[in-house]
């Protein structure tokens, strides 16, 4: 049974640091933190986690979908966790033989020993009778107070390309070939980037990662010796109560430090025909998805192709809801509408046979997802964009880009836009473009 105790952190962001460097004591955690974004939902009942922290695991489910709905049924608690993109292949009539030299596991829950929330009523630890009491969690807090600076020297990094530039022109001719012979009508193509013998201090990145964009959906996994470091702007999926919806992000414009740069900037993105086109076809399919488990009537657009400015773009965010039909469970939910339409394209399943023919790495974690479920079964996962992925074991760090094309797409725009969303990442390790 999990009980809890509040906690008044008295520098919440250096508590938040703290919580992430003892995480490296763990064999697997994870932290959400929104960066005090507040995000709008279109529904005033909804429940806000401002962060929300899981260190040390003490049961776990892996790889496994089937698996997951009854590992929720028999605990009754708290999940955090991710879904690799590739759980398609549960989902979808799909396989993946593409290299992936991360290798995390398909999927992987664990109700946490420790869980550290802070919500609109304040901020509260969660631990599970029997394992600690309250005094010893009040040990540990002190401890996790007393850890040191994060801090380190950054290497230099020699970045490479895992498909050049040349072939990434060749490609998207390939697929706007398919958008012409009406195979899809748009497909995310991603292509990844990646250092060798490199250590790092995956802490560091992350903290590092946040002061240079900090987003909404920010993420940190630990998962033995793999990690994610995630600065995602993109909800995937949030369900609370019956009530659930998606935001896809489709439409991206560079930001700028000068304000009459950066307005037109902004009202190029508003007006622009091929971003709006890119953004409603995705926004027409979360629709379908979402009304394979919806209450008859109930699927809405509540926002269409709003405009949302973060510290390194501007992009482009529609908002789809649903109430989810009596007896549906949560699970189904995800079964129904992952993966997520903004990183596949549409048809779904064309798009998704198609980026497997012409990526050239699997995906793993990239383009999933990552999130909590509550003993309640409501969740909010996010799209695992925007991030760095790293096998410490192999000195390996990876991390993707992409971008919709449609059949108003210029390749070397394409190519260009990529480059705009790494730059965060390329600055955390000081890199060119």
């Amino acid at each position: 049974m999990r009980k809890y105790l509040d906690i008044v952190p008295e520098e919440p962001e250096r508590f938040k640091t703290q919580l992430c460097l003892a995480s490296q004591d763990y064999g697997v955690s994870v932290i959400l933190d929104s960066n005090d974004f507040d995000v709008p939902e279109f529904t005033p009942t909804s429940q806000k986690y401002a962060f929300i922290a899981g260190l040390g695991s003490v049961n776990q489910v892996l790889d496994d979908l089937s698996q997951v709905k009854l590992f929720h049924n028999q605990y009754k608690d708290w999940m955090l966790g991710y879904l690799s993109y590739d759980v398609k292949n549960q989902i979808e009539t799909s396989t993946s033989n593409l290299p992936d030299k991360i290798g995390l596991p398909e999927l992987f829950f664990f109700t946490p020993r420790y869980l550290f929330i802070n919500d609109t009523k304040g901020w509260k630890v969660g631990y599970v009778e029997g394992l600690d009491d309250e005094a010893s969690v009040l040990e540990l807090i002190e401890e996790i107070k007393e850890g040191e600076e994060i801090e380190e020297e950054q290497e230099e990094v020699h970045l490479n390309h895992q498909v050049s530039h040349k072939d990434y022109l060749q490609a998207i001719d390939k697929i706007l070939w398919h958008i012409q012979r009406g195979d899809i009508y748009e497909l995310n193509y991603c292509m990844e980037f990646f250092v060798q013998d490199l250590l790092i201090s995956p802490q560091f990145v992350y903290e590092r990662l946040k002061q240079i964009s900090p987003t909404p959906f920010g993420a940190y996994l630990k998962y033995h010796d793999k990690f994610l470091m995630c600065a995602s702007p993109e909800r995937y999926l949030k369900k609370q109560g019956q009530h659930i919806f998606s935001q896809p992000i489709k439409g991206t414009s560079s930001r700028n430090d000068n304000e009459y740069i950066d307005q037109q900037n902004k009202d190029y993105l508003l007006n622009s025909p091929k971003e709006r086109a890119e953004n409603i076809m995705i926004t027409d399919l979360v629709r379908n998805d979402l009304s394979k488990v919806a209450a008859r009537g109930s699927v809405h657009v509540d926002e269409l192709c709003g405009i949302y400015s973060f510290k390194q773009v501007h992009q482009m965010i529609s908002t789809v809801s649903a109430q989810l039909r009596e007896g549906v469970h949560w699970l189904d939910a995800i079964r129904a509408t992952f993966p997520m339409g903004s990183m596949t394209g549409a048809p779904k399943t064309s798009a998704i046979k198609l980026i497997e023919n012409y990526e050239k790495s699997k995906r793993g974690l990239y383009s999933g997802c990552i999130g909590y479920v509550t003993p309640e079964g409501d969740f909010d996962f996010n799209v695992v964009i925007r991030s760095v992925l790293y096998n410490r074991k192999r000195s390996y760090l990876s991390f993707n880009v992409g971008g919709a094309i449609t059949g108003q797409s210029i390749p070397q725009q394409e190519y260009e836009e990529c480059l705009l969303k790494a730059s965060a990442i390329m600055k955390v390790f000081k890199i060119e473009n």
